[in-house]
C-alpha cells in the first residue's frame, strides 16, 4: 500500500512540473548565480537615406 501511494505521488509531482514547466517555471534552481551577459556589436556604419523628396510641380 505505501509503494502506491509513492507511485501516486511521484506521478502527480510528475504531472505539475510538466504543467508548470509550459509556463516556464522551473522547480529546480541554480546552485550559484550565474553572471550576467551583455551582448555587444559594432555599430554599423549609418545608412543613407532610401527615399526621394517630391517638389509641387507647376502642371498639376
Amino acid at each position: 500500500m505505501q509503494a502506491l501511494i509513492e507511485l501516486l505521488a511521484g506521478f502527480i509531482a510528475l504531472l505539475v512540473a510538466a504543467a508548470l514547466s509550459q509556463f516556464g517555471v522551473d522547480i529546480v534552481r541554480p546552485d550559484s548565480k550565474r553572471p550576467e551577459v551583455h551582448r555587444v556589436s559594432d555599430c554599423a556604419q549609418p545608412r543613407e537615406a532610401q527615399f526621394v523628396i517630391a517638389r509641387p510641380d507647376d502642371n498639376c
